[in-house]
C-alpha cells in the first residue's frame, strides 16, 4: 500500500487494449502463476526460499515460451536478478511471464514476480528478471524456427524493440569481461585496492567456505521432457551457494542478486549432479558466491551443466547489511576468481546506474570509459526506441510532406520530424550514421570531428554548432553515436546519440559546453527504393532555442533542414550501403 492507502500500480500494468470486437486484448504468450507460501517453501526465517521462487519463475516463464512455440522449449539462460523484498508464509506470489519477442530459434521471455498480502490487501514488487529459451522440435534435439511475435500495445512494442539490444549483450558478455580484465588502468585500481585494504589477521581463508555436495536426479526432478528442470537446477545451486555465504560470516546470508544462469547443457534422470560454491570476494558490506552444476553417469567425465554467481549480505537486527570480514582467496585459480569478481562488481554497478534506471532519471552526460561503453551504448539506444514508441505525439505543423510532431511529457518537451525520401533505407543509414557529414546539409552543425572511433557500432564525435544569441559563445557537444541495423525484416535502422563526457575534452572557457540527452534517427524501410526517415530530440535548454520558433509555428526551419538532408541523400544515392573501416 501506498502512504495514502492507495495501491500501488505494478510497474508493468498497462491500461486496456480493447479490440474491435469488443473483447479486452489479453497478449497470447501470457501465463500467470499465484501460489501461496506454505511453511514446506520456506526458509528458517518463515520466509520464502529463494530456491523455490525460482523453481516457480523457471515453470511459469516455460509455459509461456512453449505457449507461442508450440513444442517444448528448454531455459538457455536466465538475466541477473535482483531480490527487491521478501514473502512470509501466508502471503502470496504472483508470477506473471510472456514473451517479449521471438528470434529465429530463441525467444526472450519477460518475468515478473510481486507479493500479495491478502489481509491488508497490500502488493510490491520482488523481482524482476528476462530467460532465454530454445524450442526443440518433438522427440529430437534440433532446433525449430521460432513464427515471429506482433507487439499490440505499446508496453509490448518497447519490450519487444528493446529486446534485440538485450540479447546483444548476452552474446558479448564475455568479451566485456575479458576486456575489462585486461585494462591497464582496472588492473591497477585491483592492486591499489589490495594494497590498501590488506589486514591478513582478519582474513578469511577460501578453502574455509568450500560447498561441494551431489544429488541423484530423480523423476520428480525431471520436466515433462524427461531432462531434469531448470528451475530444479538453479534452486540446488542456490542452496550450496547459501551454504558456503553462511560459513564465511557465521550467520544467516540474504541474497539479493544472482547474475545470469546459463545453461551450457542438459542433464536427464539418472544423472549425478555434483554442486561446487565458494566465496570468491567480499566487499565491505556484500559477498560473491560463485556456484556451478555438473552431471555425470557411471564412468563418463564431468559435463559442466550451469554456472552463476550470487551477491549476499548479512543483515542486523535494524536490517541494514553487516560489515564482512575480508577473503584470503587461494593461489592461481582463487586469485582469478578475487579479481573476476571485482570485474563483475564493476559490470554489475555499470549496470544497475546506467542501464537498470529509467532513462529519464539519467544525468545528461555521462563520464565513458572502455569498461562501460557496451552500457552506455545500450542505454543510448534504449532510450532512442524508448522515445520513438511513444504515443501521445501530437502533429504541430506540415509542410512539403515533413511533419513536425511534439511530445510533453513529465515537463520535458520532445520533437520528431518525418518525411519519406526516395533513397534505399541502408544507403540512408549508411550516410547519416556518419556524423562527419552533418554539416554537408544540417546549419546548425559547424564542424563535426570523429575523436574516438569506439568500435564499428559506436563512435564518439565533437560538434560545434552555432551561438543562441547574437554575439555569443559557439556551443561545442560531445556525442556517443550508436548505429544499429535492423534485427528482424520490419526493424528500423537506427543511430542514436546522447551526449558524454571525455577527460581528455573537458569543457573549456571558449566554448559554451551543450548537452544531448536522447536524439537521433530512425529509418524504415518503405521499399526497395524508398525509406521513411525520422529524427527525434528530447530537448532540454541549451536546445530548446533552436528549435522553439518551429515548434510555435513562427517559422519552419525544420522543414528547410529535412528538405536539406533529402537533397543531400539523394546527392549520394549511389554507392556501397556497408560501413567500411575507412569510414570509421
Amino acid at each position: 500500500m501506498t502512504s495514502d492507502g492507495s495501491r500501488p500500480q505494478m510497474e508493468h500494468d498497462e491500461a486496456e487494449l480493447i479490440m474491435e470486437d469488443g473483447r479486452v486484448y489479453r497478449n497470447p504468450t501470457e501465463v500467470k502463476m499465484s501460489q501461496i507460501v506454505l511453511p514446506c517453501h520456506a526458509n528458517h526465517r518463515k520466509e520464502l526460499s529463494v530456491g523455490q521462487l525460482l523453481k516457480w519463475m523457471d515453470s511459469t516463464a516455460c509455459l509461456s515460451a512453449e505457449r507461442h512455440a508450440g513444442c517444448p522449449c528448454v531455459t538457455a539462460s536466465v538475466d541477473d536478478i535482483h531480490f527487491e523484498r521478501t514473502i512470509g508464509v501466508g502471503q502470496v506470489v504472483n508470477i506473471r511471464a510472456k514473451v517479449n519477442r521471438a528470434f529465429n530459434t530463441s525467444m526472450e521471455v519477460g518475468i515478473v514476480a510481486s507479493c500479495e498480502d491478502l489481509y491488508s490487501n497490500s502488493h510490491w514488487k520482488v523481482c524482476q528478471a528476462f530467460a532465454t529459451f530454445v524450442a526443440r522440435s518433438s522427440g529430437t534435439e534440433k532446433q525449430v524456427h521460432l513464427k515471429q511475435l506482433v507487439p499490440r500495445t505499446h508496453r509490448e512494442q518497447v519490450e519487444y524493440s528493446v529486446a534485440a539490444e538485450r540479447r546483444r549483450m548476452r552474446l558479448i558478455h564475455i568479451d566485456i569481461m575479458k576486456d575489462l580484465l585486461n585494462s591497464t588502468s582496472f588492473q591497477s585500481s585491483i592492486n591499489e585496492g589490495v594494497s590498501e585494504g590488506q589486514d591478513e589477521e582478519t582474513e578469511v581463508p577460501a578453502e574455509r567456505t568450500r560447498v561441494e555436495s551431489v544429488e541423484l536426479v530423480l523423476p520428480p526432478h525431471a520436466n515433462h521432457q524427461v531432462s531434469t528442470f531448470g528451475g530444479q537446477i538453479m534452486a540446488w545451486m542456490e542452496n550450496v551457494a547459501t551454504i558456503a555465504a553462511s560459513r564465511l560470516c557465521n550467520a544467516h546470508p540474504t541474497l539479493r542478486n544472482i547474475d545470469m544462469f546459463h545453461f551450457r547443457g542438459p542433464s536427464q534422470v539418472g544423472d549425478r549432479l555434483i554442486l561446487k560454491a565458494i566465496v570468491n570476494n567480499t566487499f565491505k558490506n556484500s559477498m560473491e558466491v560463485g556456484v556451478c552444476a555438473e552431471a555425470y553417469q557411471g564412468e563418463e567425465p564431468l559435463r559442466h551443466i550451469n554456472s552463476a554467481f550470487m551477491m549476499f549480505e548479512v543483515l542486523d537486527e535494524e536490517g541494514s547489511p553487516r560489515p564482512l570480514p575480508p577473503i584470503h582467496p587461494e593461489p592461481k585459480d582463487g586469485k582469478r576468481r578475487y579479481q573476476e569478481a571485482i570485474a563483475r562488481k564493476k559490470i554489475r554497478l555499470d549496470r544497475k546506474y546506467i542501464i537498470s534506471c529509467k532513462y529519464t532519471e539519467m544525468p545528461l552526460s555521462v563520464p565513458w570509459d572502455p569498461t562501460n561503453q557496451v552500457y552506455l551504448s545500450y542505454n543510448n539506444v534504449f532510450a532512442l526506441k524508448m522515445l520513438a514508441a511513444r504515443n501521445k505525439w501530437v502533429l504541430s505543423s506540415k509542410k512539403n510532406n515533413v511533419k513536425l510532431y511534439t511530445l510533453e511529457e513529465n515537463q520535458t518537451l520532445s520533437f520528431r520530424v518525418e518525411a519519406e525520401v526516395k533513397v534505399p533505407a541502408a544507403r540512408a543509414f549508411l550516410l547519416l550514421s556518419d556524423l562527419s557529414r552533418r554539416p554537408e546539409w544540417d546549419n546548425h552543425y559547424k564542424q563535426c570531428e570523429l575523436i574516438v572511433p569506439v568500435d564499428e557500432d559506436d563512435l564518439i564525435y565533437r560538434v560545434l554548432t552555432p551561438s543562441v544569441s547574437e554575439g555569443g559563445k559557439v556551443q561545442d557537444f560531445i556525442l556517443l553515436a550508436s548505429r544499429r541495423p535492423p534485427c528482424d525484416t520490419g526493424d528500423p535502422y537506427v543511430v542514436a546519440l546522447r551526449s558524454v563526457t571525455l577527460p581528455t575534452h573537458p569543457p573549456t572557457d571558449d566554448f559554451n559546453r551543450g548537452e544531448v540527452f536522447c536524439a537521433g534517427f530512425t529509418i524504415y524501410e518503405v521499399s526497395e527504393s524508398v525509406s521513411k526517415i525520422n529524427y527525434y530530440n528530447q530537448t532540454n535548454p541549451g536546445v530548446l532555442p533552436y528549435i522553439s520558433t518551429d515548434i510555435a509555428g513562427l517559422s519552419s526551419s525544420f522543414c528547410s533542414t529535412f528538405l536539406s538532408c533529402n537533397k543531400f541523400l539523394l546527392e549520394n544515392r549511389t554507392g556501397t550501403s556497408v560501413i567500411s573501416n575507412a569510414a570509421l
